[in-house]
């Protein structure tokens, strides 16, 4: 099945970071694509290049110590990785916007939220300061706060509500792609539902492109249209969530579901996954999953494996992909 036009397309990404005279690729070949009016779930365990690949898009990686050392980031006609620093930020803000994990980091202390979000609209609008001032309203409205959080400190405000702030920034100059970064990770589970819901209502309002990076699959399973897995700096699987959930063909993907928690399983043990995602610099040439995956052989630790496509825009990267085994 052909996919639509991408909104953003990420291709053979490979970024390293370097601490001293050593050098260690981080982001091993990402290949990703969004689509408008889509929210894509990138997936992964904490040490997986989730953010790093964010900020790659966004262009905010810390040049040095990191180093671009090969690939693309199309947007909008344009590959973002070739664009000097004054021509990305018409992008940033205007075209991608970016929500971030904890908001109080972002969210400068000394200025009242109205006067950041007005600030955004003169710079990238080019509004009036009164226009501006109406639009915040709105915005504020529409994530579901009081147009009184205009006047307010972030110290003044909860953890939820700086969240909605954040989106209200986020969305306030109409961007294409948003970029979620684990956005619910220090909200409570209502909070979480509220935001993922937002979100949601968001997307079909505006027809955006969401990006919703997390490392629980069970918040991804509630949002996303399509999910990438990501181990290790790479892709290992992506399809949409239904052909996902109804059959994951990676080992990774597999176990993964099989740790999230269960009220049926109440009072067993909790599902992990043996061992920790390696050290970037500790990969070797095949699988870097191949040392904790319960079906690996000789050739996965030997060669990487190249993705494959299956029936309904499923790819996977493994050499026994859909292998059947016991999960103990």
């Amino acid at each position: 099945m052909e996919r639509m036009a991408s909104l953003l397309s990420i291709e053979d990404l490979r970024v390293a970071f370097s601490l001293g005279k050593k050098e260690t690729t981080v982001l091993r070949g990402i290949n990703l694509s969004i689509l408008g009016n889509e929210i894509h779930g990138l997936v992964g365990e904490s040490g997986s290049g989730k953010t790093v690949t964010s900020t790659c898009i966004i262009g905010l990686l810390p040049i040095p110590p990191a180093r671009i050392l090969s690939g693309h980031i199309y947007f909008d006609g344009k590959d973002l990785l070739s664009l000097p620093e004054e021509q990305m930020r018409t992008y940033r803000g205007r075209k991608i916007a970016m929500i971030f994990q904890e908001p109080a980091k972002y969210l400068n202390p000394a200025f009242k939220i109205g006067e950041q979000i007005i600030e955004m609209l003169m710079l990238h609008m080019g509004m009036k300061k009164r226009s501006a001032y109406e639009r915040v309203v709105e915005l504020l409205r529409l994530v579901g706060l009081d147009e009184k959080v205009i006047d307010s400190y972030p110290h003044e405000l909860s953890g939820g509500m700086k969240q909605r702030a954040m989106i209200a920034m986020a969305i306030s100059c109409d961007p294409d792609l948003i970029i979620a970064d684990e956005p619910t990770t220090a909200l409570d589970v209502t909070l979480q539902v509220q935001i993922l819901a937002l979100l949601k209502k968001l997307k079909d309002m505006r027809k955006l492109g969401v990006l919703f990076i997390s490392h629980d699959l069970y918040l991804v399973s509630e949002i996303a249209d399509r999910v990438s897995v990501i181990y290790a700096g790479r892709i290992v699987e992506s399809a949409t969530k239904e052909e996902l959930f109804r059959n994951p063909l990676h080992p990774y993907t597999r176990l993964l579901m099989h740790s999230i928690p269960d009220a049926k399983k109440k009072g067993s043990k909790l599902a992990t996954i043996p061992g920790q995602v390696p050290d970037a610099a500790e990969i070797g040439n095949g699988c870097a999953f191949a040392n904790r995956c319960p079906i690996a052989k000789e050739d996965c630790f030997n060669d990487i494996p190249s993705y494959v496509a299956y029936e309904n825009a499923h790819t996977v990267a493994c050499y026994y992909a859909g292998k059947i085994w016991q999960i103990l």
